[in-house]
């Protein structure tokens, strides 16, 4: 049960995930990832438009009543203001907990905190 809370929690951030202006040339600049077939798994990118994203997940307490998964990482946008947004995050057995961090210049938009209050 503990999975699918987690796997939901991390679903619904990616749908509430604030989209900037669309850009048809953005391009891919990194990508890595890697999966051992297990759950555990870490993958990030990072594109031209300045939209980068990085995650890791791990099972812990294999075996056990209490094996779960633990999803740590980010994910960073440009708004259309110019102002990079990065949203640092943990997902374990305690829920969701995002955390945001803004660069010089501007508040954070009423509509990204409301998107991951919920």
């Amino acid at each position: 049960m503990m999975k699918l809370l987690v796997l939901f929690s991390f679903l619904a951030l990616a749908h509430s995930a604030p989209q900037g202006p669309k850009d048809d040339n953005v391009q891919l600049l990194k990508f890595d990832s890697d999966n051992d077939g297990l759950g555990s798994y870490r993958f990030l990118y990072e594109q031209t438009d300045g939209s980068k994203r990085d995650e890791q997940g791990e099972v812990i307490n294999v075996g056990t009543d209490d094996e779960s998964i633990v999803i740590k990482g980010s994910y960073s946008w440009v708004a259309p203001d110019g102002i990079t947004y990065t949203v640092t995050y943990v997902a374990d057995d305690k829920g969701f907990q995002p955390s945001i961090e803004q660069g010089p210049g501007g508040a954070i938009p009423s509509s990204v905190i409301a998107s991951l209050v919920g």
